[in-house]
């Protein structure tokens, strides 16, 4: 077993329960984490053996490009995803994290993070 990690994948997105952040916008974050047998991958030195991770990209872009209310929605969506497209990987962790939120405080950020395995 093996994993995969995609750290600070960066986009602008359009969610939130206010109606200010989905008009305006927020900065991003998420960070994917996935297990899979990478055995062959290892030995054979092929793409077509491995979890590709311009895959996993791009589907973090596509699922954060869709608005919603609450990040763990968007967490779900991604992880439906990777596990509905990519059938190697068993295991998979994706954390989304809001820059800068409005709460009405000094907050680097706030963390959603969830998790699912076939």
């Amino acid at each position: 077993m093996g994993k995969v990690k995609v750290s600070n994948i960066r986009v602008y997105a359009h969610h939130g329960c206010l109606g200010e952040e989905t008009i305006i916008g927020s900065d991003y974050r998420v960070d994917v984490v996935v297990n899979a047998n990478l055995k062959s991958a290892s030995a054979s030195d092929q793409l077509s053996e491995t979890v590709d991770y311009v895959h996993i990209n791009r589907l973090v872009k596509e699922e954060m490009a869709v608005p919603s209310k609450l990040l763990e929605h968007v967490a779900q969506r991604i992880i439906n995803r990777i596990l509905d497209e990519i059938e190697m990987v068993n295991k998979v962790k994706v954390e989304v994290t809001k820059i800068n939120p409005p709460i009405g405080g000094d907050v680097e950020g706030v963390t959603i993070v969830l998790k699912s395995k076939r």
